[in-house]
């Protein structure tokens, strides 16, 4: 019933030389590549060796002496794990003398050990036991009386802090894999051995336990750990499960995989997969601990429809929903016009589902009013790249970055936002014996973990005023033209000839310099210029005649600005100029905010975009679509979604239906956003909560968590991943059969009986997703967009190797236009805003979790500076007002901050961020420019104005809910 637990673990990580070496090891011929450990190179040959302190993930360390082997011609008995493999070895594994060696180990390891086997929560996964049968262990000739960890007041107190582990230190046997995956995977260093000889024992932080120190909660330790010293709650409370199924998290863009553990329908515990391309076996707190939102008692199971939003809702049957909301669709058109209903897709939901949702509205809406919420983060990402290498996606696989020299990171907090791959870029900047650390450029106006951690320093930190990108991206590009830096061969076979010489001229203009754009960015010109030799040439120590690996990773402190499509290709630009495009450890790599916001675009989210970035004027493409669908298609772009309030406003734009997302709260410009929703006469919500953005609905159709449902995920690598149906979705639906009921009812028909037949369709019609089957996905783990018949089976690991899509680099002039939004005596501080380790989006994921208890609110982070001038001390409350609008949030007064910024996030609604972010918004998009909004701060007492009326809102909205909810269940 246990196998699923066991995983063949090799002990030690692979070795990545291409010279082989052959052995012999029990009598058995093993060839393995050099620098291969005895241990690993036994597992190759069919041979496992006992062990306790080591694991594949890790690097060996040596110290539990169970893994002791005889070499032929050697004295003593090495340790299988920190010996390489050589030519010619002839080694034993197994002999009376290792038996007995490895017996005595045990016993000393038994002798400070509870013998609580079967009440233990490890009990069936607990490797300290496996290896006690493995070496024949029968008697402990030591006794347990003695000096011990585990009896009496010797018993160290369980560490119950953090919500989701517990600590029992008389369970651990200081193997030291928990300390070394906190500073080798995690890449935190929150855990040490603290101690001498018999005292030995692990510590978090100062000793105060879990809580109270560094310690991230992703899990690298627990997993790491062979005994029941380190456990999940979850194991603790419900024992071990009984199958387990790989699926993929529904979190940020990472598309991190994971084998979810489970008994019946029951998840006991998510453990990152092994063989996750993305994610390599790591996690973070959010993916591995943080899914007990599926079955929160918030999640809403029963349709519900109202007549007003100041009406109580009402359940009804799923059959009386579905014909409602298609009855008042079809009336909305009747009297308004075809084009006056329309659409928003989920970058949370599947391809599968998007696709259909996309679909419904071109055919059965009949037009193209269809939109993502990648409208407000990425799209200048898909316009820019779309415009200088021809597709709109990233160039790179996460582990592409082991290969950088040299890593800039510009408006994106990785380990932040994208907390597995953050881990993976530290762990190449710290380096290691056999590779010194990349160099490391920062371009942010806030000082995020990366610019000064625990090994990990910034070798130059770009702390630019918001708002002005593309005067320092430019900057860079004037000094490599200017000095010479220019990757000239590479410009002359890849890019086209023309653009690059206008773009040349224009980046060398004096007014481009450091120098001249330091009074716009506020960075010294020589932090700008060592910055730009660093990207350009590699670190002093580079070694000579080799091609510098030079990486580009941006988030949405690139994207959300009004020139946000002109910094994307100010980027590109850059890697190009450089020859930094088409092969490993280089590339310009946008880091994609939720788990599948990459795959909404893929699916033909936007209006003017079929699936697989085809413009919908294309008569060709339209065709094509139009024989498969069998209905004619509307050739005009539809709106987008600030359009769509815009014409709610003005009376055109009457019906609504939102699948997944909650633009209430995610939007810019709150009370506009609300007012538009308000003046529409049929909005229709499909979630699994009541979200701020179903509080204006009128009908809510439930929707089903990732667990509930079978389909794909696209992650910011274009990687497609499986998403396993766990359990039945509570509602009896999943998102993509409600769609499909939607459409039927609204006379279009839709037949799928599995969303493989979906995915079916959409390989048919999309050339970068011919090669995709739900088959080849199982089969491989993943693939990658494009996957063709001219692409390698498992697709397109790195793009643009020999040619860009496009066919020759397109360079593109990138005027540096200041924002509208400015600093005034009225308003004098900008604002911007990011997210949170332990939250996620719109929270309301991670909001119904325990991660609530690192970040239970909202702040505000100010300058001490700023703070003084304003007689603020941390925690007060705050107002931070703007044309838009004023809210009141706690301050925290910090230096990570500059003077002249104010920066918050998200997470909370009744924190009211988005109430001060304006329409500005990007120029070629309509991306809102979040990360710059002119505000002033000062102390209050009370919540705005904005926030008493959403609590009366909000207990409004929830009583209309609770009423309906009581009346059912009392029927």
């Amino acid at each position: 019933m246990l196998e699923h637990l066991k995983n063949t673990d090799c002990g030690t990580p692979a070795s990545l030389s291409e010279e082989l070496v052959t052995l012999h090891i029990d009598g058995r011929e093993v060839t393995v590549p050099k620098g291969t450990s005895l241990m690993r190179a036994a597992v190759d040959g069919g041979i496992k060796v006992p062990k306790l302190c080591a694991t594949d993930s890790l690097e060996p360390f040596g110290s539990c002496r169970l893994c002791l082997v005889q070499v032929e011609g050697r004295k003593g008995f090495p340790a299988s794990c920190t010996t390489p493999a050589e030519a010619g070895m002839k080694v034993r594994t197994q002999s009376p003398q290792l038996q007995e060696l490895r017996k005595g180990v045990m016993e000393l390891y038994i002798s400070d050990h509870p013998l609580d086997c079967l009440t233990c929560s490890s009990n069936g996964d607990c490797e300290l036991q496996d290896m006690a049968g493995v070496v024949g262990l029968r008697e402990v000739r030591y006794g347990m009386d003695g000096a011990n960890h585990f009896k009496g007041e010797a018993r160290a107190e369980v560490d119950t802090s953090n919500p989701y582990f517990s600590y029992d230190p008389s369970k651990c046997i200081v193997c030291n894999r928990c300390v070394r995956a906190c500073e080798e995977t995690q890449g935190t260093f929150a855990l040490t051995i603290s101690g001498r000889g018999f005292e030995s024992r692990i510590t978090a932080g100062q000793g105060d336990g879990f809580m109270a120190s560094d310690c991230v909660s992703c899990g690298a330790c627990v997993q790491a750990c062979p005994t029941a010293t380190l456990q999940e709650k979850t194991v603790v409370e419900l024992g071990q499960s009984e199958h387990s199924e790989i699926t993929t998290c529904a979190y940020c863009g990472v598309g991190c995989g994971f084998k979810a553990e489970m008994k019946g329908e029951q998840v006991v515990r998510m453990v990152p997969w092994k063989d996750g391309k993305a994610n390599e076996g790591h996690a973070c707190v959010k993916g591995r601990f943080a899914w007990g939102y599926a079955t929160h008692k918030d999640r809403i199971t029963q349709p519900m429809i109202r007549a007003k939003i100041t009406d109580p809702w009402r359940e009804v049957s799923w059959e009386e929903a579905i014909g409602h909301a298609a009855s008042e669709f079809r009336r909305i058109q009747a009297r308004h016009g075809r084009d006056s209903i329309g659409g928003i897709t989920s970058s949370r939901c599947t391809n599968e589902e998007t696709y259909l949702v996309q679909k419904l509205i071109r055919a059965a809406f009949g037009n193209n009013n269809v939109d993502t919420c990648a409208r407000v983060c990425h799209s200048p990402t898909g316009y820019g790249l779309g415009q200088t290498y021809g597709t709109s996606a990233g160039t790179q696989t996460f582990k592409s970055v082991e290969h950088s020299d040299v890593i800039m990171v510009i408006g994106a907090n990785p380990t932040a936002a994208h907390p597995v791959f953050g881990s993976r870029m530290k762990k190449r900047l710290r380096g290691d014996a056999r590779r010194a650390g990349a160099g490391l450029i920062v371009i942010d106006p806030r000082e995020i973990e990366l610019v000064n951690s625990p090994h990990v320093k910034a070798d130059y930190h770009l702390q630019l005023r918001p708002g002005t990108n593309v005067a320092m991206i430019t900057a860079l590009a004037h000094v490599i033209v200017t000095e010479g830096w220019l990757a000239d061969a590479y410009i002359d076979e890849r890019c086209d000839a023309k653009s690059f010489a206008q773009w040349k001229e224009f980046v060398a203009r004096p007014e481009n310099s450091p120098e001249a754009t330091a009074d716009i960015t506020g960075v010294a010109p020589e932090l700008v210029r060592g910055a730009a030799r660093l990207y350009a040439l590699g670190s002093a120590d580079h070694p000579q005649g080799r091609q510098v690996n030079s990486a580009i990773y941006y988030g949405l402190g690139v994207t959300e600005h009004a020139q946000g499509s002109t910094m994307v290709m100010g980027i590109a630009n850059l890697a190009m100029a450089t020859g930094n495009v088409g092969r490993e450890g280089v590339g310009v790599n946008p880091l994609r905010g939720q788990n599948n916001v990459q795959g909404s675009c893929d699916m033909g989210s936007f209006p003017h975009e079929l699936p697989g970035y085809r413009h919908i004027s294309d008569s060709i493409t339209r065709a094509e679509f139009e024989g498969a669908w069998g209905v004619k298609l509307s050739p005009e772009p539809g709106l987008r979604i600030p359009n769509m309030f815009e014409a709610a406003l003005e009376g055109s734009f009457m019906g609504l239906y939102c699948e997944g997302e909650d633009i209430v709260q995610s939007d810019p410009n709150t009370q506009h956003v609300t007012a538009a929703l308000s003046a529409m006469e049929c909005v229709v919500v499909q979630d699994i909560f009541l979200n701020e953005t179903a509080k204006y609905a009128h009908v809510f159709l439930p929707g089903s968590s990732f667990m509930e449902k079978d389909g794909t995920f696209t992650n910011a690598e274009r990687r497609i991943s499986r998403v396993t149906q766990l359990m039945q979705p509570l509602a009896g639906y999943a998102d993509w059969e409600v769609t499909q009921l939607l459409s039927n009812a609204l006379g279009y028909p839709m037949n799928y009986g599995h969303p493989r037949e979906i995915m079916a369709e959409i390989a048919a019609l999309t050339p970068t997703f011919a090669g995709v089957s739900y088959e080849k996905i199982e089969r491989l783990g993943s693939v990658q967009w494009p996957c063709n018949e001219g692409t390698e089976e498992a697709g397109t690991s790195i793009m643009h190797k020999d040619r860009f899509v496009r066919g020759k680099g397109r360079f593109i002039i990138t005027q540096y236009v200041a924002t509208d939004e400015k600093v005034t005596q009225r308003f004098p501080l900008l604002l911007t805003t990011g997210r949170i380790l332990s939250q996620y989006n719109v929270g309301a994921q991670t909001r119904r979790t325990a991660n609530s208890q690192w970040h239970g609110e909202d702040r505000l982070e100010i300058h001490p500076h700023d703070a003084q001038d304003r007689g603020i001390r941390d925690g007060d409350w705050v107002g931070i007002e703007s044309r838009s609008g004023q809210t009141v949030l706690r301050a925290t007064v910090t230096e990570r901050i500059q003077p002249g910024v104010v920066y918050t996030t998200f997470h909370f609604p009744e924190s009211g961020a988005n109430v001060i972010t304006t329409d500005s918004s990007d120029w070629a998009t309509n991306c809102p420019e979040y990360k710059v909004t002119a505000v002033q701060v000062l102390p209050v007492t009370q919540p705005s104005s904005w926030q008493q009326g959403y609590r009366r809102f909000n207990d409004q909205q929830l009583g209309h809910l609770a009423a309906a909810q009581m009346e059912m269940g009392g029927q």
